[in-house]
């Protein structure tokens, strides 16, 4: 019975000592940070990944990411340079980077992201207030986001916050003013096509004028080149005819003289002329 007792005694304070052990020794993560806090506050320094001890149920451990966060801010109205509401969608790369300041300061994530909100929207709103909506939406964007970025940090450094990257997602119009904006973009859109078609019409009144008048540049020397054939080639024929009639004169006399029947003396014809006339003579 002593035995069992001696051994049970034993046990007991085995058991003991290795729960006073556990409690003593945690483990920190690559991807956390860790600060010891007693009686609700800090004590001693960050601790980083590895195996570290405490006091036992006095002491408690807090653990922090050690990795990037993103936080997606709600979209937010913001006023350019050129009088235009925006509603901007952003969101921030940040890092917790002084664990001590940041439990002192925020204590919580959700603190923090609190904080964020108040410091990105600020350097938003002051940035953005400084460009137009054209520069905001496609020319200056990223010099704009760097500039946010770098001031958003230096306040955020107050809280043990690292800001990584702050960068826009979106940046609307407000419903109340898309239709304003839309009806402007259609009637500058009708603009330009109306001057586009006048553009083109008077491209085509060009190109038919130039047209025409190759036309009829072509058709008069086709025409000049026409008449040219048509002249020689009729002197051909009087050559021909000629050369022909010169071998036999009286033969030409008498075809000439009956065509010349053909022409005048038509079909209910009636002449009243001398019979003795030389015109008359192949008749008789």
């Amino acid at each position: 019975m002593k035995r069992i007792g001696i051994f049970g005694t034993i046990a007991a304070l085995v058991v003991v000592v290795a729960a006073v052990v556990s409690f003593s020794v945690y483990t920190v993560d690559q991807t956390k940070q860790a600060i010891v806090i007693q009686m609700g506050k800090p004590v001693g320094g960050i601790s980083g990944p590895g195996l570290h001890f405490k006091i036992p149920f006095i002491q408690q451990v807090i653990y922090f990411e050690n990795r990037i966060l993103v936080y997606d801010a709600p979209p937010a109205e913001i006023l350019t340079k050129d009088k235009k509401n925006l509603v901007v969608d952003n969101y921030t790369k940040w890092k917790i980077v002084n664990p001590l300041k940041f439990y002192k300061t925020v204590k919580s994530e959700m603190g923090a992201q609190s904080r964020l909100d108040d410091i990105v929207y600020a350097q938003l709103r002051v940035e953005l207030g400084r460009h137009t909506m054209e520069d905001i939406i496609s020319v200056t964007r990223d010099d704009i986001m760097k500039i946010v970025t770098e001031k958003s940090d230096v306040r955020a450094g107050d809280y043990g916050i690292k800001v990584v990257d702050v960068r826009i997602k979106r940046a609307d119009l407000p419903e109340q003013n898309e239709k304003h904006v839309f009806d402007r973009m259609r009637a500058e859109r009708e603009r330009q096509a109306k001057q586009y078609r006048s553009e083109g019409e008077e491209e085509s009144l060009k190109i038919t004028a130039k047209a025409d008048m190759e036309r009829t540049i072509i058709l008069a020397k086709a025409y000049k080149e026409s008449e040219v054939a048509k002249g020689e080639g009729d002197a051909q024929a009087v050559k021909i005819y000629a050369d022909a009639y010169k071998k036999d004169p009286e033969f030409f006399e008498f075809t000439r003289t009956l065509e010349a029947y053909k022409k005048s003396l038509k079909e209910d014809t009636t002449l009243v002329i001398s019979p003795d006339v030389k015109f008359f003579k192949y008749i008789k």
